[in-house]
């Protein structure tokens, strides 16, 4: 086992570092009220090779393995979970097609986020959560013509307003559930196809969540990715690529939270003293560093087994789980102990603790997580 990155991982980690301190950092107060990113932040990221990082390289992308993707994730999660989020959506809606696209398909999708392009993976539905079964979106097979017709909404979709392209998911069959549930390639500019309402959140604001409304959208059969019914697993397998990197955004969230509680503790004096040489406060902050390491092993974990091509999907749930979990509890404890600072917007953590929140609710709830891994034990 070795937990050191090498010289390559720490260049392009530095690098990521730059980019959130220059690009990012300043503007973070600013995006959180405007509820958008900061205008060509995701161009500078294209130009930053930040877009493309699960583009193999057979398709001109860089090939990086999955620890390195985690590790640049972590890194813009500590100066963004909004931005982080926008950005880890290009690496969900392109695994679909890289698990079960054809060699047509994988090439038009990565040629188009090595050009800088955007993607939104569209599962969620307003009565479809975490009951994939419960997708109403429908698809219906014209045989003669070799179309789709698809029909129906899809609500909060990270990069909804925003993407060139977009992989959703509509059920072939009349009556509904996971047996006909099949995935299609959508172009931003398919006549019937527009976006709904944006989302005003609580959290990750810089993050683009809007509603898709599909209104008679005609699409070939060749933007199939696999078969009819093959949905189901093909979203799955993805959830379960997608999910160690959710957790790295979290763990990059609440590293920076500790950081910054650290920080502050060493300068605010209380009692004539400094607030960190107060035990019950030194506690705190030894259990927000254990339980941030703690996280991060796990993803690397999750990562490494995936890297493997072993099962992994039990350790995929953990990591995703565990990391959202301390996210949640890290960012609580660093607005504790900043107190009345901690909860004013003037400072980030306040930030931070509402960022937190969505990190145990998207790509599976925690409560699914906890399934998942239960499911794995009792097989």
């Amino acid at each position: 086992m070795d937990f050191a990155f090498n010289e390559e991982q720490l260049e392009l980690q530095e690098m990521v570092r730059d980019f959130v301190a220059k690009e990012i950092t300043p503007n973070v107060s600013e995006m959180d009220k405007n509820n958008e990113a900061t205008p060509g932040l995701m161009k500078k990221a294209a130009d930053m090779g930040l877009l493309n990082v699960v583009v193999p390289e057979e398709f001109g992308g860089p090939g990086l393995d999955s620890v390195t993707i985690a590790m640049i994730y972590e890194e813009l999660g500590k100066g963004c979970a909004g931005v982080a989020t926008s950005m880890a959506a290009n690496s969900l809606a392109t695994a679909p097609v890289l698990i079960a696209g054809t060699e047509e398909q994988k090439k038009m999708y990565c040629d188009l986020l090595n050009n800088g392009g955007l993607a939104a993976f569209a599962l969620t539905e307003p009565g479809a959560g975490s009951d994939a079964g419960g997708v109403s979106t429908r698809a219906v097979h014209d045989k003669e013509k070799g179309t789709y017709t698809l029909n129906g909404t899809k609500a909060f979709i990270t990069n909804g307003g925003i993407a060139d392209i977009y992989l959703i998911f509509a059920n072939t069959r009349a009556s509904g559930g996971i047996r006909g549930l099949t995935a299609f390639i959508v172009p931003r500019n398919t006549p019937g196809f527009k976006v709904g309402k944006k989302e005003d959140k609580m959290g990750i604001r810089p993050s683009n969540t809007c509603e898709l409304i599909l209104e008679n959208v005609v699409i070939p059969e060749k933007n199939r990715v696999g078969r009819e019914g093959e949905g189901f697993r093909i979203a799955m397998k993805t959830l379960d690529a997608a999910r160690p990197f959710v957790g790295s955004v979290a763990v990059g969230l609440a590293q920076a939270a500790l950081d910054y509680a650290v920080k502050y503790a060493k300068e605010r004096r209380q009692f004539g003293q400094p607030v960190a040489s107060f035990e019950m406060v030194q506690g705190m902050m030894a259990d927000m560093a254990m339980k941030v390491d703690a996280a991060r092993l796990l993803v690397q974990r999750a990562c490494m087994m995936r890297d493997q091509h072993v099962e992994f999907s039990k350790e995929a749930a953990m990591a995703k789980c565990y990391a959202a979990d301390t996210a949640m509890s890290v960012t609580t404890d660093a607005v504790q102990i900043m107190g009345g600072y901690g909860y004013s917007r003037e400072y980030p953590v306040e930030k931070m603790m509402r960022d937190a929140k969505i990190m145990q609710i998207y790509e599976g709830t925690n409560q699914i997580q906890r399934l998942v891994i239960a499911n794995k034990l009792l097989r």
